[in-house]
């Protein structure tokens, strides 16, 4: 392996260099423009550093030069000379278009490339996006050339990337079992059975498991007097036989998994859990150990915080349970259900396993304990929920038509090493393959074979070259209109995340892609299409930063009440995911984006929300009260958590990125003055600070625009939670009263109230974010803006420069009778020169 990474380390950079765009030429000088910033903006700018673009928007928008210039131009003055500057900047970017394309020469991001290899290889189970650097980011979004660097790290890791997923492919063929269904019981993994008892290590009845058959405790199987299980000779027992719990999993740990399983070969698994809910007493008992040899401890007197294990009665709730998968120090979540107290079986449905996971069903409303003195939040004077699992019942792997494809791409027929590289580029490659593409693999597999390689071995070094060679990794786009095969790639790279499928490329072979109408109808089959849900996760990682969602995590002492919630951040993703697709499925108006009157939530998140009579784990679609603050992004718990930072917020930082991400303006950085520090002893208010800070004129031109929005953002915390009261901490101070899902004592206090009024720049005023919301929806043709502008950038690699306006503003025509319908953007930009040309 490492030698055929060094041969073609060595070769591919020379077919990366011709892919390299060239460099920037220096704008050249326009004379009346010289002489119009020389006259008016020369006090208080040096000239020659002036953005041409910038200058033309302030003085069309009278702020250049300021109202307070001695010096200002007559409006005949003013018209003229932006006359003649737009006619310039539009007549310099339509040349370099012509030269270059509005969009930098790009190769696949790291999301894509592992879309790519799973569509092409039929393993749609493939992990492969870690192994590449994090993509660089340029106007937001991974997707520009500019921030995609071509290093020889980035070379190394196709290579070992593409070698991974090909092998993946040939171990899920070679080491195929049979389908199976087959139990595992609970009393057979150790993972559940070995903390039947306390130890040094985990003396508290909390983080100890139980056995139980129905309602009835086991104390002799808990205390190793009886056996586990009474096995294969009374079936009818073995089935009944469970083990309960009352905590929940760490997710870098997860205790309570299915140990006794590990997917065999890579693919889809049917998976079924049989479990009910119990009830725990009062009154556990901790046991003290003098060392690591004393294996009974002495015990203590009973506890009323703790669960008694011989008294358990019937369930009085129903639990959520999350399942993961397990591999290493990787976690998936693959579904859930809830469980009641009357013992069921819980269908999950199929799931895709990679070879050597295992299944972990976490109660999720669970407390996750941490040191010392961890308390059960969910304790009550006559006890506390439990969950018991007797068995999980897994059928696979599950084989259809397409099981095999991608072995049989690699591999099938009697062909020779020439017809099964040219079957395989023609499918790789996203155009046509010549036959100088093809005599160059051809070689390298001879070069491979005379190296001490065997036949298959050096057919695998060829086809991992193909998936690291330009014409793989690279988009193939020229400057001027794309041809249908360019065309083809762009629109499954914005839809899909991903490269064309069979019928996306028959089209664009037979040329038809490019009439508008075959155009329209191919947006929509992959709009609908449920590889759609790429772009739903990709679009929003980039666009309302959620992939940062686990940036922060919630203070343990000003915000323990969150601390460890992965059920509720989890259905704060999903609530933006689904009411995306909502928006686009429905066509609905841009004004969404602020305000509208539904959302999805489960019954974690409804809770979170103070949205009443939602029950259960499965997230669904709920109308909202019209005096609610929720409905629209700016509200979701997501945006509100990677907008903060865990123990505080910033009207500044969510502010701008309202300003940015939902207006569409963009904020320039900070002059070097000194940040805000927020008090988290509550003595001070995060407005109070900035009034100061806006008093700094460097600052307030800016603060003006930001704060409005942030200010009234400001009725969130850190989870997006309401408050009306900012929490702090302060030793002086009582604290409320309460447990965090840590088990830990709330440490904070509620100071100040907030103040979540303010005005915006143009005088309008709002009390609070109902009322910035109506007001940010009232202006449909900006968010709408905003909104095909973001679209641009993802689906082009390029944001909108000057010449582009025009374009954009015929989009957003077209769009207008039906108020900026989400889908129509996405359709205008699209059919818009901006998509159909590089």
């Amino acid at each position: 392996m490492k030698a055929r990474l060094l041969i073609l380390l060595a070769a591919l950079p020379f077919a990366f260099a011709a892919l390299r765009p060239a460099p920037h030429q220096a704008a050249t000088k326009l004379e009346p423009y010289e002489q119009f910033v020389q006259k008016y903006c020369s006090n208080c700018h040096e000239p020659e550093k002036l953005d041409r673009i910038k200058v033309h928007d302030r003085v069309q928008a009278g702020e250049m030069p300021p109202k307070e210039a001695k010096l200002r131009p007559s409006e005949p003055e003013k018209t003229a000379f932006l006359r003649g500057l737009a006619s310039w900047l539009t007549t310099e970017e339509k040349a370099k278009y012509a030269r270059e394309g509005r969009a930098t020469q790009r190769r696949l991001n790291g999301y894509e490339y592992e879309n790519a290899l799973r569509d092409l290889l039929a393993a749609p189970w493939l992990q492969i996006r870690d192994q590449f650097p994090e993509d660089g980011e340029a106007y937001r979004f991974n997707k520009v050339g500019d921030a995609l660097d071509v290093s020889h790290v980035h070379l190394a890791r196709y290579l070992t990337a593409a070698e991974y997923a090909i092998n993946e492919v040939i171990q899920a063929h070679e080491k195929r079992t049979p389908t199976t269904t087959k139990r595992y019981y609970a009393r057979d993994q150790q993972t559940l059975t070995r903390i039947f008892t306390q130890t040094i290590f985990n003396s508290s009845p909390d983080r100890q498991t139980y056995p139980v058959i129905g309602t009835t405790p086991q104390p002799d199987v808990r205390n190793r007097l009886a056996p586990l299980t009474v096995g294969d000779s009374d079936p009818k027992t073995r089935e009944l036989e469970a083990v309960g719990w009352v905590s929940s999993n760490y997710v870098t740990g997860f205790t309570y998994r299915w140990d006794q399983f590990k997917a065999p070969v890579a693919g889809r698994y049917r998976i079924k859990f049989s479990a009910y809910t119990l009830w725990a007493a009062p009154g556990g008992i901790h046991r003290r150990f003098t060392d690591t040899s004393d294996k009974v401890g002495t015990p203590g007197k009973p506890r009323m915080q703790t669960p008694d294990y011989d008294k358990i009665s019937p369930g009085r709730t129903v639990e959520p349970i999350t399942v993961y998968t397990r591999n290493g120090t990787k976690n998936r979540c693959v579904g859930g259900f809830d469980i009641t107290p009357e013992p069921n079986v819980y269908d999950i449905g199929e799931v895709w396993l990679v070879a050597g996971e295992t299944l972990v069903p976490d109660a999720s409303r669970f407390y996750r304990s941490r040191p010392n003195n961890f308390v059960n939040p969910l304790m009550t004077k006559d006890g506390c929920p439990s969950v018991a699992f007797r068995w999980m019942e897994v059928e696979g792997p599950i084989y259809d038509d397409k099981s095999d494809a991608g072995y049989e791409l690699l591999f099938g027929g009697k062909a020779d090493v020439e017809s099964h590289l040219r079957r395989f580029m023609a499918k790789a490659y996203r155009g046509p393959v010549t036959e100088a593409d093809v005599q160059r693999f051809v070689k390298l597999y001879q070069e491979r074979k005379q190296a001490g390689l065997g036949d298959r071995e050096a057919l695998i070094a060829a086809y991992t070259a193909v998936l690291a060679s330009p014409r793989f990794v690279f988009l193939n786009e020229k400057p001027g209109k794309l041809d249908d095969n360019a065309l083809a790639t762009r629109l499954a790279l914005f839809l899909w995340n991903s490269t064309p499928d069979e019928a996306l490329r028959a089209r664009a072979a037979r040329g038809e892609l490019s009439r508008p109408n075959v155009l329209r109808a191919e947006t929509e089959r992959l709009l609908n299409d449920p590889k759609s849900h790429r772009f739903t996760e990709a679009f929003l990682d980039y666009w309302l930063d959620l992939r940062k969602i686990e940036d922060s995590t919630p203070s343990t002492t000003l915000y323990n009440d969150y601390y460890l919630d992965d059920s509720l951040v989890e259905a704060a993703v999903l609530e933006s995911h689904l009411t995306f697709e909502e928006f686009i499925r429905q066509n609905l108006p841009v004004r969404n984006v602020v305000d509208t009157n539904f959302t999805f939530v489960n019954e974690r998140l409804a809770n979170h929300y103070g949205i009443p009579n939602v029950k259960g784990i499965a997230m669904r679609r709920v109308s909202l009260p019209a005096d609610s603050p929720r409905g629209g992004f700016l509200t979701q718990a997501s945006v509100l958590k990677v907008t903060a930072n865990g123990t505080t917020t910033s009207p500044v930082l969510r502010g701008k990125w309202v300003m940015e991400r939902i207006l569409g303006f963009e904020i320039p950085p900070p002059p070097p003055v000194a940040a805000v520090e927020p008090d988290i002893r509550g003595a001070v208010t995060i407005r109070q600070q900035l009034d100061k800070h806006r008093a700094n004129t460097s600052c307030a031109s800016c603060h003006t625009k930001i704060d409005p929005a942030g200010f009234a953002l400001e009725s969130f915390d850190v989870m997006g939670g309401w408050r009306d009261r900012y929490r702090g901490v302060d030793e002086s101070k009582p604290a409320e009263k309460g447990l965090g899902k840590n088990g830990q004592p709330f440490a904070f206090h509620y100071g100040l109230p907030v103040d979540c009024a303010g005005s915006l720049p143009d005088g309008r005023t709002f009390a609070d974010i109902r009322e910035l919301k109506r007001l940010l929806a009232a202006d449909e043709a900006t968010l709408a803006r905003s909104f095909a502008k973001q679209l641009t950038i993802y689906a082009t690699g390029a944001p909108i420069r000057f010449s582009d306006r025009a374009v954009l503003e015929k989009i957003l025509e077209q769009a207008k009778p039906n108020h900026y319908g989400m889908r129509s953007l996405i359709h205008g930009v699209i059919q818009s020169p901006l998509f159909r040309e590089k």
